[in-house]
């Protein structure tokens, strides 16, 4: 057997040599005498470079087409950095561990409803954006410059509405940016950062207080269970319904989106 595996090896050594060779006398063939493309047989020489264009329109098309490949391409980062989904998503995690019901709500409900709460919440600002610079650009009052510019104003100060001025003046020391009389002045990169800390700070604490419920509930039902003397039976499978009653009869789903929609300012 080993010895038929060692033909086998040098049988295919010799190939990938005489490959080998055959394709560097075909490339010494091609450098000597150029290809006739009219010679039958023969495979014409493509030339891929790129040449300016005369125009600056089409060169506008391109890097505007560039550019909406790109937004596309960190549309799920926009989406979370930059509106209401954080804490939305968060909260609702939370509200899952608290009641310890594992994966239901699935992971697909929970991202679709924040998703939508999401819409709801930012609806007034994308209406915004749209009147003032998505429209005027449309119809080529502003150019597309501008019309970042002013489309990024509304949302820039939808976040600063949320974020704490401590996470602010933290990332615009650490950027050496003074003082500004406009949100308008303030980069993404400093406004992002401390939003999104801001609403991770907010989350946890919205996530403790729903915790407390059921951490009172799970600490009543363990001491009955242990004045009884039922000690190999888990209190989380014995409190689970009463959470998931308490949490019904109270409408906690209601209570909840309410709460997180009007937390936005």
């Amino acid at each position: 057997m080993k010895f038929q595996y060692l033909i086998r090896i040098i049988w295919i050594t010799l190939a990938v040599l005489v490959l080998s060779a055959g394709m560097h006398g075909g490339m010494a063939m091609a450098q000597d005498e150029p290809a006739d493309p009219d010679e039958p047989g023969t495979i014409p020489r493509i030339d891929l470079s790129v040449s300016p264009v005369d125009g600056a329109e089409d060169y506008s098309l391109a890097i505007q087409t560039l550019i909406v490949l790109t937004i596309l391409a960190f549309g799920p980062a926009f989406v979370t950095m930059m509106t209401s989904f954080t804490r939305i998503v968060v909260v609702f995690f939370f509200l899952r561990m608290a009641m310890g019901t594992q994966q239901s709500p699935p992971n697909q409900v929970l991202i679709g409803l924040a998703l939508f709460l999401t819409i709801f919440i930012m609806a007034p600002v994308v209406n915004e954006i749209n009147t003032e610079a998505i429209e005027p650009y449309l119809e080529d009052e502003i150019t597309q410059q501008e019309a970042l510019t002013i489309g990024a104003t509304p949302l820039k100060e939808f976040m600063v509405r949320q974020t704490r001025d401590q996470d602010l003046l933290m990332f615009m020391d650490m950027a050496d940016i003074e003082a500004v009389g406009d949100v308008e002045d303030l980069p993404l990169y400093v406004v992002v950062p401390s939003y999104v800390i801001s609403e991770l700070r907010i989350a946890f604490q919205i996530g403790f207080l729903i915790y407390l419920p059921f951490l009172v509930i799970d600490l009543v039902v363990s001491s009955v269970l242990l004045s009884m003397g039922i000690i190999f039976l888990p209190p989380v499978l014995v409190s689970l319904p009463f959470k998931i009653l308490v949490f019904v009869l109270t409408d906690g789903w209601y209570l909840i989106v309410e709460s997180l929609v009007q937390s936005f300012n």
